[in-house]
């Protein structure tokens, strides 16, 4: 029986598996994103001894995923200093001498919705994560997107609602942006409470609402994906939705006349289809696609 790796790198944590040919989960580890030094030693037993045929790996990001590029494979301008510059891809290849296979994570989670998913059968679709950050996965084409570097919906420029008590929101690097305005993070320290700490009627919600509606918006005006999938921490709180949905139709105000809008977004605005398994489904895609581009 093959074996494949996958791992969910994320900002907080490491989601690790090994899976069999059909996606069924054999092994899985969870283990805090640390340093570096702390974390991939402990990622690699995990891995070493399995005989895996490839790996996939799903990683926060900025990344460099230019094949050209002499920093090929390598984590940039992320928040996480410990990480920055690190050459994920390489350390991986080089310790388990595999096929190893590297996008972002909301990529990856994009991939395993559009062919798996709540995006099966479609061509394109927009995987949104609303959680510790906001990070957007692009599939057209049926393949994920890569251009300059890689879509970041997370830091679009948002219009500030005028009733918002931090209209700046807490991005460090761009005053509001979406991350900066309606990550979990983000409502925390506007409100002082965790978010799933909050009454369904407290203010924030209509708040997140607005500023989430503004990036579907945006996003079905500059990318016309065939289905935004809306996924992440934030999103289990699920009268989200319907919230979302008014604010988004209002905002494109009769200038996408298609049935999808018509309907109000009911079938167009959706939950995860594979629920909190995107990100490993994904990285298990990617290493089935490693393993197929190395015979």
């Amino acid at each position: 029986m093959k074996k494949y790796g996958a791992l969910e790198a994320g900002g907080t944590k490491m989601v690790l598996a090994v899976m069999d040919g059909e996606g069924t989960e054999l092994q899985r580890k969870v283990i805090p994103t640390r340093t570096p030094e702390e974390t991939m030693p402990e990622m690699l037993s995990f891995f070493i001894g399995e005989h895996l045929a490839a790996l996939g790996v799903g990683c926060f990001g900025p990344l460099d995923l230019n094949p050209a590029s002499p920093t090929y494979g390598s984590i940039t301008r992320t928040p996480k200093l410990a990480w920055r510059g690190y050459p994920i891809l390489r350390a991986f290849e080089q310790a388990l001498s595999i096929p190893v296979a590297l996008d972002t994570d909301v990529n990856g989670a994009a991939l395993a919705e559009a062919k798996l998913g709540a995006a099966r059968g479609l061509s394109s679709c927009l995987y949104l994560t609303v959680g510790t950050g906001i990070g957007g996965g692009l599939i057209v084409g049926g393949e994920p997107v890569h251009g300059l570097m890689h879509p970041e919906i997370g830091h679009l420029l948002l219009t500030p609602e005028p009733d918002d008590p931090a209209p700046a929101g807490f991005c460090p690097y761009h005053p509001h942006c979406a991350e900066g305005l309606a990550s979990g993070p983000a409502i925390e320290k506007r409100w002082g409470v965790s978010a799933r700490d909050l009454p369904e009627d407290h203010p924030a919600w209509a708040l997140e609402a607005s500023y989430l509606a503004q990036v579907c918006a945006d996003a079905m005006l500059a990318f016309s994906p065939k289905k935004i999938i809306l996924g992440g921490g934030v999103m289990h709180q699920s009268f989200l939705f319907p919230m979302i949905r008014e604010k988004t139709v209002r905002l494109l105000n009769g200038y996408i006349p298609v049935p999808a809008v018509e309907a109000g977004l009911m079938d167009y605005i959706v939950p995860t289809g594979l629920g909190d398994q995107s990100g490993i489904l994904g990285a298990w895609l990617l290493a089935r696609q490693a393993e197929a581009s190395h015979v």
